[in-house]
């Protein structure tokens, strides 16, 4: 079976390392608040963002190095080709829904899964996941009542997976349970993960503790891309905290791509760690532009950035007004250490490969 480099990298931007932890026999996820902004919020970050970590740390696969001239996309191809003409490969199937998840090809990647679904006879938490999960980043982080009974199904077809805990959180929090959400967290607690991991699940179980909503509040609260990338935190949170103020511009090479109606997002992400931002703010692309930082501007509470932290600023254009990154974007970044060196000159100089 051929299998892919792809997957090395796996969902960039789908659960993410500072909120899931690599378990041997299956991968764990971060949490998010409660409902309405901030479980848009989590939901966003972590399914968006995030999945690298997941599928590289709990893959049960060996992972060839990718032959020499052939692209990600060329490789994914290749293996829908094979699966035309051997339609009974389970793995192959996952394989490709995973792949297709990757690069952003939402609508047949859930096609891939589904198809394995039916050859598992609705029996494989993996496909009914990953399912649900495709879907979840084709709607940029915004669960429907669909994706969340796809997500309570694959919990109940795997009860101690920490990522189909993860996901039947966000589920019981979408719909007002905050005691069940608070169990679930409470049992990828109860995994042992990593302290960084400890720490952002803690924050989570506390936030829903101390924020209970009815699910009458948590179905009337906004679900849009924009409360997702700007999820409220308390006030005393940034209260002095450090902050990154940023001017963003344009090469003139690129100004062309800017246009009416676009979104510019800039994000502040940890270099060495994968996942979803430590803050980012959404606002209209017109360049330049001046941003400020703080932690306020965190998608997930206890996970933000310190004085004296390296980080890189990173600014990026959509079309589409989506977070979910996309080849051809217009993009930039600079290196940056939190409290130095004033307000820093960032330029959009590049596209998305």
């Amino acid at each position: 079976m051929i299998l892919f480099w792809v997957l090395a990298l796996a969902l960039a931007v789908a659960a993410a390392i500072a909120i899931i932890w690599p378990l041997w026999r299956g991968s764990g996820r971060g949490v998010g608040p409660g409902a309405g902004r901030t479980a848009a919020a989590v939901t966003a970050a972590f399914v968006i963002v995030g999945g690298s970590a997941i599928y590289l740390w709990s893959s049960r696969w060996g992972w060839p190095e990718t032959p020499q001239g052939e692209t990600p996309a060329a490789m994914v191809s290749k293996l829908a080709r094979r699966l035309e003409k051997e339609p009974d490969d389970l793995a192959g199937w996952l394989m490709l829904g995973r792949s297709q998840t990757a690069l952003g090809q939402y609508p047949l990647a859930v096609r891939a899964y589904q198809r394995a679904d039916r050859l598992e006879g609705g029996r494989s938490a993996e496909a009914v996941l990953g399912m649900a999960e495709a879907m979840l980043l084709q709607a940029d982080g915004k669960m429907d009542d669909r994706t969340a009974r796809l997500f309570e199904r694959a919990l109940e077809l795997d009860p101690t997976w920490g990522k189909a805990q993860f996901f039947g959180a966000l589920a019981a929090q979408r719909r007002g349970d905050v005691p069940l959400a608070v169990s679930r967290f409470e049992s990828m607690l109860a995994a042992q993960p990593p302290d960084d991991v400890r720490r952002v699940i803690e924050g989570q179980i506390a936030v829903l503790k101390a924020t209970p909503q009815s699910p009458e509040a948590a179905s009337s609260a906004p679900t849009t891309d924009a409360a997702a990338t700007s999820a409220a935190q308390p006030s005393e949170a940034v209260a002095g905290g450090p902050m990154i103020s940023v001017t963003v511009s344009v090469a003139p090479a690129l100004a062309s791509r800017v246009t009416a109606g676009a979104t510019l997002f800039v994000f502040v992400r940890a270099p060495d760690r994968p996942g979803p931002p430590l803050a980012v703010k959404r606002l209209p692309a017109v360049l330049p532009a001046s941003v400020t930082l703080t932690a306020a501007d965190s998608m997930v509470p206890g996970l933000a950035f310190s004085d004296g932290q390296t980080v890189e600023v990173s600014a990026k254009v959509s079309a589409d007004g989506s977070a979910t990154p996309k080849a051809g974007d217009p993009i930039g970044r600079v290196s940056h250490t939190v409290g130095k060196g004033g307000t820093l000159a960032l330029v959009i100089d590049g596209l998305t490969p």
